[in-house]
């Protein structure tokens, strides 16, 4: 009977080097495929960001009649300007929900700029290089753009 408990306690070298190798090659074939999702995700999250944030801005105009400037940013979505053109009908609560605006998916600041050269105004993420143009992760990601 001990014979019997004896033979049955663990597992074999083999079986254990069998359960590495088959992890390692799972590994090796969907570590790459997760990782590069990672670029994918943040410039979806800096999309969604933008779209929120224009929401906030069409309600701010349709209270006050104007948009913000380029003086006032963004944060006049959080507190009420008190410089240019301050708004009459400013919501006390203001119009993000958060009650403050957020950053891009890589931790800079949303670029704003009011009039715009592309529309009542502009915004834009930089990338993940935080330089104005470039290609794949590092382009930019402007409102206009967005589809």
């Amino acid at each position: 009977m001990q014979n019997t408990l004896r033979d049955n306690r663990g597992f074999t070298l083999i079986e254990i080097m069998v359960v590495i190798v088959i992890l390692a090659l799972l590994a090796a074939l969907v570590g790459p495929r997760i990782m590069g999702r990672s670029d994918d995700a943040k410039i979806a999250d800096a999309k969604v960001q933008i779209r929120n944030l224009e929401s906030a801005l069409k309600l701010y105009k349709l209270d006050n009649g104007v948009y913000p400037t380029t003086e006032q940013g963004l944060a006049a979505l959080v507190t009420k300007p008190t410089v240019g053109v301050i708004p009459k009908n400013y919501k006390t609560e203001g119009y993000l929900e958060s009650k403050q605006v957020p950053q891009d998916p890589w931790k800079s600041d949303y670029g704003y700029l009011s009039p715009g050269e592309h529309g009542d105004y502009d915004l834009c993420s930089l990338g993940a290089d935080g330089v104005k143009g470039g290609e794949g992760k590092d382009a930019d990601i402007c409102s206009w753009d967005i589809k």
